[in-house]
């Protein structure tokens, strides 16, 4: 693909790259380091923001269930759906 140049009137060729692709934990990964790698100031400052934004209620909200619910016992989801069948609830 070629654009021509406002300037000078010549045709300049135009390269397009792929979109870099990458895997989510990986790129979790970069930014839990780029967190860890702040002071201790502006980790606070980047929670405070995060924690003071609405849209990311339900999510702490979830995380912190999760943590909570780490060391309760747990079941195979098919074993939990086969009570629910049992009782009549699905």
């Amino acid at each position: 693909m070629a654009r021509q140049s406002k300037s000078t009137g010549t045709k300049q060729s135009m390269v397009r790259e792929a979109a870099v692709e990458y895997e989510t934990r990986s790129m979790a990964e970069v930014f839990w380091l780029a967190f860890k790698s702040l002071p201790v100031e502006d980790q606070g400052a980047f929670l405070r923001k995060l924690l003071d934004d609405e849209s990311w209620y339900e999510e702490i909200e979830d995380a912190v269930s999760i943590i909570q619910a780490r060391g309760e016992p747990s079941r195979p989801y098919e074993e939990f759906e086969e009570e629910l069948r049992r009782e009549g609830r699905l």
